[in-house]
């Protein structure tokens, strides 16, 4: 296992994961890139400039979540190093396997003197902070949505009761300790607390307001009505889409759920069509965002270390 780890901790195994990341990042892209253009085609520069930087800020959200979570179960972790890490580390879920992120935040973490258990568990459940705080959201998509949501997507209601209880830091506590005690793993430095766990889910909650917007802003511009409303109902529905195409783990990345579950809560408001384009607009925007920031971060952590 050591010898492992020394492999995967070389800095050559690590440039050359970082490139692959990017690659298979960029590849997602590429292989839409008739259907992108095409939507792009129906939208003003400037909403697609927009739907970039609320892509960005949206990451930006999910990374000040994951580090309340970090810092609240060891040592205070510096805003630049705890940035550097969630950045680079977000450019590896675009690998095949769905864990390499979970690897390279225990790695990069451990460059930095942070238990890998520690990231693991922080990145895991800054994951089940996202999922619940969308579930919550999700529920104004069946309040506000056609009358047979509810007989669709009404199980995901059922499945916000047990989020929040497994949230409460008592029983999350107690949950993150039998979980590494199984594992045969050391405790954490320190419990997660409320406020860390409350400061999460709102920062968590901020993000999917921001895509939300994005959703909203785009759809505007394919014939919905501009309105407070539409604007609850696109949040609500981005939410419900990304939480079922999530938690339908037998579908790779959700693929098509979340497009079928955003068609039905926005059925009343516009077309079937214009939606299936702009989640595949907000796919890319979010891909762009997540390399960008992972190569801002990676160039600056190389540039230090030559320091």
């Amino acid at each position: 296992m050591k010898k492992i780890l020394s492999i995967l901790q070389a800095p050559p195994v690590r440039a050359g994961f970082m490139i692959l990341a990017v690659i298979a990042a960029i590849w997602a892209i590429v292989a839409n890139r008739e259907s992108v253009g095409e939507a792009l085609a129906v939208l003003p520069w400037w909403v697609s400039l927009a739907g970039i930087a609320l892509s960005l800020l949206y990451v930006v959200c999910t990374m000040v979540s994951w580090r309340y979570l970090l810092n609240d179960v060891g040592q205070p972790v510096p805003a630049r190093v705890a940035r550097r890490i969630f950045y680079t580390s977000q450019v590896a879920k675009y690998l095949p396997g769905g864990v390499w992120n979970f690897v390279a935040a225990a790695e990069m973490g451990a460059a930095h003197s942070i238990a890998r258990r520690r990231s693991f568990v922080a990145l895991l459940v800054s994951m089940v902070v996202s999922i619940v705080t969308g579930l919550v959201l999700a529920v104004l998509a069946l309040l506000l949505g056609p009358a047979g949501l509810m007989a669709d997507y009404g199980w995901l209601a059922l499945a916000i009761p047990v989020g929040v209880v497994a949230l409460i830091p008592p029983v999350l506590n107690k949950i993150i300790s039998l979980g590494l005690k199984i594992l045969g793993r050391g405790q954490l430095e320190a419990q997660l607390s409320w406020r860390g766990t409350g400061l999460a889910a709102v920062w968590a909650a901020a993000g999917w307001l921001l895509m939300g917007a994005q959703l909203w802003l785009m759809l505007i511009y394919q014939g919905m009505a501009a309105s407070l409303p539409t604007f609850l109902l696109a949040t609500g529905g981005y939410a419900l889409g990304w939480t079922v195409g999530f938690l339908v783990f037998f579908v790779p990345a959700g693929v098509g759920v979340r497009e079928l579950a955003l068609a039905a809560v926005l059925s009343t408001a516009v077309g079937s069509g214009p939606v299936v384009v702009v989640v595949l607009l907000s796919r890319v925007f979010t891909t762009l965002a997540d390399v960008s920031l992972g190569l801002l971060a990676g160039f600056a952590t190389r540039r230090e270390a030559r320091r």
